[in-house]
């Protein structure tokens, strides 16, 4: 009988053990790759700097639009960016106008 109660007692300790090994790996995977784990953490991080990027480019584009915007206003009148907005609209220039058009892309070969 003693050796009969050891072995019961190991195996209770031992099956111990291996559940408390199982709880350890699930929460470890769940930690890691689970729907709140860190990866995740780390994808979202990567999606937040993303939309700040954009975020400030459009207030970029917002500012310079609102700067337009305030030359073409009655208290502020551009008249040259008048006649630029009213020709690019219009698509017109005058009888003794051309247009040179300059692409930037190209190199000087002096």
């Amino acid at each position: 009988m003693d050796i009969w109660s050891f072995i019961v007692a190991k195996s209770k300790s031992s099956a111990v053990i291996v559940v408390l090994m199982l709880l350890c790996g699930y929460f470890s995977y769940f930690a890691i790759r689970g729907e709140r784990g860190i990866l995740r953490y780390l994808y979202l991080q990567e999606k937040v700097a993303e939309a700040e990027k954009m975020s400030a480019n459009y207030t970029k584009k917002r500012s310079e639009l609102e700067q337009k915007v305030n030359l073409l206003s009655s208290n502020s009148l551009d008249l040259d960016l008048l006649d630029e907005r009213a020709r690019a609209v219009l698509n017109v220039i005058g009888d003794n106008e051309f247009i040179i058009i300059d692409d930037g892309d190209e190199e000087n070969t002096d």
